[in-house]
Formats: structure tokens, sequence, C-alpha cells
């Protein structure tokens, strides 16, 4: 995922923009009470701009970075008010040897066929995800998790040492808020990961034991680390009530914000979240558009 980005960002620079990092947005620059002059960076500092692209999700930009009071009543309800519900949690593995999965009858210790895809586990039939996710709507994670595998490391030489591997588990369905726990408690997260590790073990004998660290990125996790609302990836739900037209609300569907020279350009723009550059590519038009216009 991040050979993307960095193409992204190297083309940028080839074509002479001036990228910084580390630099977090704490305020939008609003003059004359609708137009965006520029934002106002953690460390204090103003950086002037008749044009501003927001990359956050539709609830960090809207309400957390504009100051209050600048947009209209309505548009500031149907923002607040979107689906920004997640239920999906990352853990990145290391681990000392392969998955060696039983299905494939195969026993060395080398990458195949079978470690190149996505690999898809607790997920064998559509009573298995609904039963998933039914745990998940009673409060609580699910007892026997929907998991999607990969292993970027049988591709990408560059991201393990020799004889290792990194493994990445998209797993489903974890509450925000469980009811039997909380995403704090140390020993609340290790049980998780192992009922994870656990279940891998029954489609790949001994995975437990070839872990030699993870990291784990729960809801919570991912709203406080990376600004992910509720822990949504896609910047919002990804329903029919939430795209096309309805994205991120209605009437404000084609980039542009009530805000003269704001423009949200991430997942919770149309057509939504997926890694395709979509929504970025068709703000970035239109903004092309619209200086042209003056």
């Amino acid at each position: 995922m991040g050979s993307i980005s960095k193409a992204i960002s190297n083309a940028a620079m080839e074509a002479g923009a001036h990228i910084v990092t580390n630099s977090e947005v704490s305020q939008l620059l609003i003059e004359d009470s609708s137009t965006v002059s520029g934002v106002i960076l953690a460390d204090g500092t103003k950086v002037h701009s008749s044009i501003v692209l927001s990359n956050a999700t539709p609830y960090r930009t809207f309400m957390e970075l504009v100051p209050n009071d600048a947009l209209p009543d309505d548009f500031v309800r149907a923002i607040k008010h979107s689906d920004y519900s997640s239920a999906t949690t990352k853990i990145n593995v290391a681990v000392d040897k392969l998955p060696q999965f039983e299905c494939c009858k195969l026993n060395h210790p080398h990458a195949g066929p079978q470690h190149f895809g996505t690999i898809h586990i607790g997920s064998e039939s559509m009573e298995e995800i609904h039963s998933a996710s039914q745990d998940a709507v009673n409060g609580v994670p699910s007892r026997r998790p929907v998991i999607e595998m990969t292993i970027p490391s049988t591709l990408d030489k560059s991201i393990s040492p020799p004889g290792l591997h990194v493994i990445n588990l998209f797993v489903q369905y974890t509450p925000y808020k469980p009811l039997d726990g909380d995403w704090q408690d140390h020993e609340y997260r290790e049980s998780f990961a192992q009922k994870c590790f656990k279940l891998i073990d029954e489609y790949a004998p001994g995975f437990s034991t070839s872990v030699i660290g993870y990291d784990m990125l729960t809801p919570p996790d991912l709203e406080r680390e990376i600004g992910l609302t509720g822990g949504n990836i896609f910047h919002g739900s990804m329903g029919l009530d939430s795209l096309f037209l309805m994205r991120p609300v209605k009437g404000w569907s084609n980039y542009k914000t009530p805000l003269k020279g704001l423009y949200l350009c991430g997942s919770g723009a149309h057509p939504g979240g997926g890694v395709m550059g979509a929504p970025g590519r068709n703000a970035a038009h239109l903004v092309l558009q619209d200086l042209k216009k003056g």
C-alpha cells in the first residue's frame, strides 16, 4: 500500500510539489465567514492558500478543522449524523516461517502461489460470515472472526529479514466499544489476537508458534493514530444511502464544500473508499477547472 503513496508523491515532487510531513493541521483559516484562506498547523504556523483540498474524513474536516459557525446548520447536521461506524481491525504480524496450509498438502518452506494472493479464513459459508457479524451487532468481537490474510514479504523481499516474513491480517468484526471489555486493556487485546491466530491454526497448523511479534490496530486505534473517524477505513459507510449523489451528503457530491476554496478529495467523497485514487483525481480536475475560470 505504501508504494502507491510513494509513487504518487514522487510524481508530485517531479512536477514541482513541495511535500511536508509530520505537520498536523489544527484548523482551517476562514475569511469573510465563507472563504478558505489556508490552514493553521499544530505548532501555530499559518500556511496561506486560496485553495485547500482535504483528504481527512468528512467529520474531521468539517466538525474538527473548520471553525464553529462557518458552515450551514443543515450541512453540519448531515455530516455529524453520517455513519462512520466500523468493525474492522488490522493485525500486522512478524513470523519466522511461512504458514503451511493443510489444504495444499505441501511441506516445503519456500513461498508458492498459495502465499501470493489474498487468503480468506473463517468465511467458508454465508452462515459463518453472518454469525461473525452478528456477534459484533450484539456488541462483542466475533467468536470466529472473518480474516483476510496477505503475505507481502513473499513479493517484496525488502520488508523483512531473510527467512522471516510479514503477514497482514484484515479482521472482522470488532465493535468500536465492545460490551465485554475494553480495547485499552492489554489482556483483552491479547486474547482477541490469540483467538485470530488459533483460528488460522485450523487452516495452517503451527501458525501461532511462528509468530514472533505483532501490532494490532482496533477501530479506536485507527481513529486515534490515523484520524479515521470511528475507525472506518472508507471515511464513512459505503451503503446505498451514502454513495453517488449522497456522498458525503446530499447536495455536495461534486467535491466542493459550502466554503469557497475548500474541496474534499478523500474516500469520504464520490466514489468512496477502495485503493483507486478516484476521489483525489476527480477533485484535482475540478480544482484545475475552477482555477482556469478564475
